[in-house]
């Protein structure tokens, strides 16, 4: 939108830190020239891997997600690195690290931003193909995860009937389906 006025940060204070996420508090002049504060979470990016097998399966996994309480269906997933040089390096690692999958081939499929008001989170999903399958490393938070190996009628009924409600793998099967990277 060229031409318009935007919003300009005067100050940023960093409220609250972890190795996870920040909490900051901008003062800011708005697009209309006022002035307000605005509250929110700087995360690194994650991204999502919907890895598909030689006989059309995706492997979809399972386990207890702490914040909303409840186990979750999900793809691979996990948050990118400061060690790794880009989200394509994150997106093996964590597949490899979740489910002990690597993959010879990663197809970038697009990335969604999440909760925009309130987190910068963006996370990037890819088509993994070419799969071979070694051990996973589970952190001690993962010790619950499950590896299931679904076909891709049941992965997509999972996200029209609302049963895989993690925002990247929604968006990373839908992506690969609108794309026609992966059919029914």
């Amino acid at each position: 939108m060229s031409g318009t006025a935007s919003w300009s940060r005067q100050s940023s204070t960093v409220m609250f830190s972890s190795r996870w996420f920040e909490v900051r508090r901008d003062e800011t002049t708005r697009p209309d020239g006022s002035w307000g504060t605005y509250d929110h979470v700087i995360v690194p990016g994650s991204v999502t891997v919907l890895a598909v097998d030689d006989s059309g399966r995706l492997a979809v996994t399972r386990q207890w997600i702490y914040v909303h309480d409840a186990p979750q269906w999900r793809l691979p997933t996990g948050r990118i690195e400061a060690t790794d040089p880009d989200p394509e390096a994150a997106a093996r690692r964590e597949l490899r690290e979740e489910t002990g999958i690597s993959a010879d081939r990663l197809e970038r499929l697009g990335a969604i931003t999440c909760a925009d008001s309130f987190t910068n989170l963006r996370e990037h999903a890819f088509l993994a193909t070419g799969l071979r399958q070694g051990p996973a490393r589970l952190e001690a938070g993962e010790a619950d995860l499950e590896l299931h190996w679904l076909p891709f009628e049941r992965v997509l009924a999972m996200v029209r009937g609302g049963e895989l409600p993690h925002a990247g793998s929604s968006f990373a099967v839908l992506s690969a389906f609108a794309l026609g990277r992966i059919t029914p």
